[in-house]
């Protein structure tokens, strides 16, 4: 490309170089679409080069004038902005002319966030697609872009966008049920899926149940689950606290296989109360 535009440069610099026609009607149509074939024609006799110039390309090619010159398909393939000069004996034209992207979408980019969020979240999943034709050019005209996410239980929502210049984006609700979503954003025959994981929300009505065991009271939880019904994960710290004259004691305790229990030490007239975050569950007046 290098020694393309030194050539050009010097082109420009002879005398003669002042005297080419600005004709925008002569050889190159006003618009070309990117790794189309086309042709071009320059009136006159003899032989000339033909110069096309883009930030992204630089061609030179030995042309006929008079005569048509035919490029193949793949020939500009990056949508832009172009330039040409056409050096001949006797006379030179230039003169400029823009290639487009290809309408027929190949490539999606799919941006979808977080990967992995509570259920029940509203608006709490955004998907952001740029629509991109085989060469890779950003198509800027609008296209409808269908969003769809669905799980295995069968929720399914959906969304219709139209780009604009060249992108598109749509939020949606996590769903009510624990599980690995698919997420797929498809325009024209043309998709990507992404995978969100969803998982249960906090702990909701916390229950818990006391027997004496000893010189202990032994106190476990029912299967602790979401406001949904879905199962809590273990590892989900459960606290317990014992207040008996005066005095208060704690236990933090992982939920393990669906639900927390400990032992804790028995005092006739204590209150024991459980709670997992900022969810309270119920208390116990302990009399034994």
């Amino acid at each position: 490309m290098k020694r393309v535009l030194i050539h050009l440069i010097a082109i420009l610099l002879l005398p003669g170089a002042m005297l080419f026609a600005q004709d925008q009607n002569s050889g190159f149509p006003k618009m070309i679409e990117a790794g189309s074939a086309f042709s071009v024609h320059f009136a006159g006799s003899g032989p000339a080069k033909l110069y096309i110039l883009s930030p992204s390309q630089a061609i030179r090619r030995d042309i006929q004038l008079g005569t048509t010159t035919d490029f193949a398909a793949g020939t500009l393939h990056n949508a832009g902005h172009y330039s040409f000069f056409v050096a001949g004996s006797s006379s030179s034209t230039s003169g400029e002319f823009d290639v487009l992207p290809a309408e027929k979408p190949a490539e999606l980019s799919f941006i979808a966030k977080p990967s992995r969020l509570q259920v029940s979240v509203h608006n709490g999943i955004t998907g952001a697609v740029y629509v991109f034709d085989s060469y890779g050019n950003l198509i800027t005209s609008p296209a409808s872009v269908h969003f769809q996410l669905s799980n295995p239980a069968g929720n399914l929502q959906s969304r219709s966008v139209t780009t604009r210049d060249g992108s598109a984006w749509t939020a949606m609700d996590s769903s009510s049920q624990q599980g690995t979503d698919k997420f797929i954003a498809e325009v024209d025959g043309v998709s990507s899926v992404r995978i969100i994981r969803q998982v249960p929300g906090d702990p909701c009505s916390l229950k818990m149940s006391a027997k004496a065991t000893g010189q202990k009271v032994q106190l476990i939880t029912d299967p602790v689950r979401d406001c949904n019904g879905n199962a809590v994960p273990d590892g989900t710290v459960v606290t317990f606290t014992e207040m008996y004259d005066g005095s208060q004691s704690t236990a933090d305790v992982p939920i393990k296989r669906g639900i927390a229990e400990i032992e804790m030490p028995s005092h006739a007239g204590a209150t024991i109360s459980v709670a997992s975050g900022v969810v309270l569950g119920n208390q116990i007046r302990w009399e034994k």
